[in-house]
């Protein structure tokens, strides 16, 4: 059994830390560090997990068999402090990796990458990451039981990752998949993204997507398959034709629902990681 220790310094409750918990919650002999008073931590603990403050990450090095660093501040904690374990490190954004000389010694210290998407990995190896030491792993969402159940001309986006469209509202989520049980499109703005895992639970709920062409997004949204993608800026123009055509929308919409099945399951991504943590301590 590998005993995993995984290591996350976010002050917010985004994409990533749900990945890092939907993982140590699958995982055996696993133990989450995150920082104290973190909703991650408190999010942990109110589940059973192993969860214990960031402040014990010297001591909790020793105990295991593999790090897993996810985020950038961790990879240099862990880079500096690590006791020749192997290293492990995701890779969830899409820009370009810093060219100091202090981050390329950093990025040398990692066993290897995990990266969100291939975009992300390509930036990786932009950097001068070998091939050799990057796998892609995508983002997992809990798949709901059913699909959502539309109301008409409902939109439904993020507060951080919308455009105002005149005439039509645009809902501001503050609980996503509450919201997209009831959406009827689910729009994501963005200048850059490594994956998108927002838009993954739209399709995962069979919500069609609009999407900006950027990053990882394309990777997920397949341009008239499960959603549609934007690089002129015009998001109205998206949003009225899936209004406007509730068949073609539906229809995107369970395109969605199966690739986001069928690709981006949580199952799917443990078992991906788990064979990335395989093939190195094989």
């Amino acid at each position: 059994m590998i005993r995993t220790l995984h290591v996350d310094t976010g002050r917010e409750m985004q994409g990533g830390q749900w990945q890092v918990l939907y993982l140590v919650e699958r995982l055996k002999d696993a133990t989450l560090l995150a920082p104290e008073g973190s909703p991650l931590l408190a999010e942990a603990r109110k589940r059973g997990l192993p969860a214990r403050p960031l402040r014990r990450l010297f001591g909790e090095l020793r105990r295991a068999d593999l790090v897993h660093a996810h985020d950038s501040r961790v990879h240099t904690y862990a880079a500096l402090a690590n006791f020749g374990r192997p290293l492990v490190v995701s890779r969830r954004v899409g820009f370009p990796v810093k060219q100091s000389i202090a981050s390329h010694w950093k990025y040398l210290q990692a066993t290897l990458f995990l990266a969100v998407s291939r975009y992300a990995a390509g930036k990786l190896r932009d950097a001068g990451v070998g091939r050799g030491v990057i796998r892609v792993v995508y983002d997992g969402i809990p798949i709901p039981a059913s699909p959502s159940r539309p109301e008409p001309g409902r939109v439904v986006a993020v507060p951080s990752k919308y455009q105002e469209i005149p005439g039509i509202p645009v809902h501001l989520t503050m609980n996503l998949f509450d919201d997209l049980s009831t959406a009827s499109v689910f729009l994501y703005v963005s200048e850059m993204e490594g994956l998108g895992s927002a838009a993954i639970a739209a399709m995962a709920s069979g919500v069609p997507v609009v999407a900006s062409g950027v990053g990882g997004l394309p990777e997920v949204v397949e341009h008239e398959r499960t959603g549609l993608i934007v690089r002129d800026g015009d998001y109205a123009k998206a949003v009225r034709r899936l209004l406007d055509n509730p068949s073609f929308a539906a229809e995107l919409g369970a395109a969605g629902r199966e690739k986001a099945m069928r690709e981006f399951s949580v199952e799917k991504m443990v078992q991906s990681t788990l064979d990335a943590y395989n093939e190195i301590l094989r």
